[in-house]
């Protein structure tokens, strides 16, 4: 059966995906309102709408829309561009969304690892609490090396895939 084209589809059944992967997502741990903007715009030929698109077809009001936005953009899972000629934004998500996300907890794993470096100077690695604290940042810093890897990894598997232009 052919896919069909964007005059095609059925409005209910791309609904129907955008709740469905919204709900997987907030199940995952995602605010429910940024899972939904985020399942939208990935499910739009473009992978850009403005806030009224967003807004008409999720049923939600603009201030919704903005603060569903603003925590996209701070996970890196969406970014904001200007419309050529006008004030409006668009917000888009980009086929390497999930790459940028993961590497963008880098950031985030230092800090952690830091701070249990710290706790475990402090409780002493001898103790039950130093030694959960050490073993704690065992795995963060064995994670880190592995999303690093994975990451490599996932670059050259998407080129063989897609190419430069995924």
């Amino acid at each position: 059966m052919a896919e069909p084209s964007a005059g095609e589809r059925d409005p209910e059944a791309v609904s129907q995906f955008v709740e469905g992967f919204a709900a997987q997502l907030v199940e995952a741990g995602m605010q429910r309102m940024p899972a939904r903007v985020f399942a939208a715009l990935l499910a739009s030929d473009s992978g850009a709408m403005t806030s009224a698109e967003l807004g008409e077809q999720l049923r939600v009001s603009p201030a919704a829309v903005s603060g569903a936005v603003r925590y996209l953009a701070q996970q890196h899972m969406v970014s904001r561009e200007r419309e050529p000629g006008s004030r409006r934004e668009r917000y888009r998500v980009h086929s390497n969304q999930w790459y940028e996300a993961l590497t963008n907890r880098d950031a985030v794993l230092k800090r952690w690892e830091a701070s249990l470096r710290t706790g475990v100077d402090s409780l002493g690695s001898a103790t039950p609490a130093g030694r959960r604290l050490s073993e704690t940042l065992a795995f963060f810093e064995f994670i880190d090396g592995e999303v690093a890897a994975m990451m490599e990894r996932w670059r050259a598997h998407r080129e063989r895939l897609y190419g430069d232009a995924g």
